[in-house]
């Protein structure tokens, strides 16, 4: 039988994706595309938006259509916060939300024995819910390896904490053994990934900072980035670690959110503007050429359009290489919900279309702050028109001529960043 999966979302859901189909392939199950036939389709949600949440509904509707006789799984985040909802959607035979997904091939199982009813969606406790670490298996250059799960914060916006439970991880000596069977099956970059990663090893005795400098000992792994990590999470300790390791790179994914400290206190976050711009200075005076990605979101309750001014004007200010523009949207069971101040929404769309432009200027600044270095890349499988990818240290797109490909791929040599594609946003070294 064959398995089809569709990830919205994080990192983490892809992680956790290509663990689920792992799970199956060891059982006999052969992997399709989502696009083709298949007798099971699995949907891993996410509910950080309206948005995600029609995407899940819209690849439902399109597993229906390939096969209006497969199994119809969705999983996840979505499942688990609004399982009445997608079981008005028609076709879907189970449901299961995070603190069952991991058990889904025996659900199917249990299906296949008996089509009588649709499988109950999640009723357990999440703050109960056990870890599983997992990691990506698609990519041999690179994988994502999930290390923590849940989060604790209940910022005001945020729907995650009631989809994912509390923050929980395995301990280092855990989580090492699997990093080491990572290194194993030769995969070159491991990009760790979470809900709230920072706050690994909470309520154990360990930290984050343990975490990472063992798995820098790890033979075999050459290369780990950290998807994303909270600010006031990432330490004085942990910059100074990554700056001076050896295999860390010099590349932060740091979510801002808001822009304006009265923003910040509404939605509960745990730093101020201040604290953030001295974060991204303290990274550049030890790591120059470190790329800074930064989510932002636009349109939250109180942003006014002198508020978003003001917004545009620290952010242009500050060291970021690229920014994840969010629209502001409404969760069910969030505390945004009994606040004033609701800005309408063709005033949020106007504010993210601004910031997504602001984006794009520090982006190509950023790149143009690089040309003419060289920096070491590696190489992927990823062949289009004659030309193959890779992506630096410091995470700049470069391409070169296909050649000698499966010599190239998953290594790492130097490149030099000679000229920019603009349209592509991609280097060439000639």
């Amino acid at each position: 039988m064959t398995i089809a999966a569709h990830t919205l979302g994080c990192k983490l859901n892809f992680a956790e994706t290509s663990d689920l189909i792992r799970k199956f392939i060891l059982a006999g199950w052969q992997q399709a595309d989502f696009d083709d036939r298949a007798d099971l389709y699995v949907i891993n949600t996410c509910t950080v938006t309206a948005i995600a949440e029609k995407k899940c509904r819209n690849a439902i509707r399109q597993a229906v259509a390939n096969n209006p006789d497969a199994i119809v799984a969705v999983v996840g985040c979505f499942a688990q916060n609004a399982a009445d909802a997608i079981a008005a959607i028609e076709g879907v035979d189970i449901i299961l939300g995070n603190d069952r997904k991991h058990d889904l091939l025996r659900y199917v199982n249990d299906y296949l024995n008996n089509k009588n009813s649709q499988l109950p969606a999640s009723t357990s406790n999440l703050q109960k819910t056990d870890f599983h670490l997992a990691y990506s298996h698609a990519d041999r250059t690179r994988t994502f390896f999930k290390v923590q799960d849940g989060c604790d914060y209940f910022c005001t916006y945020c729907a995650i904490p009631f989809a994912r439970g509390r923050s929980r991880s395995a301990s280092v000596a855990e989580t090492l053994a699997m990093a080491n069977e990572i290194a194993a099956s030769g995969t070159k970059e491991v990009v760790l990934t979470g809900v709230n990663t920072g706050t690994f090893g909470q309520g154990r005795g360990e930290t984050f900072l343990d975490l990472i400098r063992e798995l820098d000992k790890i033979e075999g792994i050459e290369r780990y980035r950290i998807s994303s990590i909270e600010p006031n999470l990432l330490t004085d300790d942990i910059v100074r670690f990554v700056a001076s390791s050896r295999a860390f790179l010099p590349h932060f994914h740091i979510p801002l959110q808001a822009g304006s400290d009265k923003v910040l206190r509404m939605m509960h976050r745990r730093y101020d503007t201040a604290f953030y711009s001295d974060l991204l200075h303290k990274i550049k005076s030890l790591m120059p050429d470190a790329c800074i990605a930064a989510d932002i979101m636009v349109g939250f309750n109180g942003e006014t359009d002198d508020e978003f001014e003001r917004v545009m004007d620290y952010v242009e200010r500050l060291p970021i290489s690229y920014l994840h523009v969010f629209t502001f949207s409404e969760r069910p069971n969030t505390a945004v919900l009994r606040m004033d101040e609701r800005i309408p929404i063709h005033h949020r769309r106007e504010h993210s279309r601004r910031m997504q432009e602001l984006s794009d200027i520090k982006k190509n600044l950023f790149y143009r702050q690089q040309q003419g270095q060289t920096r070491p890349v590696l190489w992927e499988s990823d062949i289009k028109k004659g030309m193959m990818y890779g992506f630096t240290d410091n995470y700049i797109r470069v391409r070169r001529k296909a050649e000698n490909v499966e010599s190239l791929v998953n290594t790492i040599t130097p490149f030099r960043l000679a000229t920019l594609v603009e349209k592509e946003e991609v280097f060439e070294d000639c």
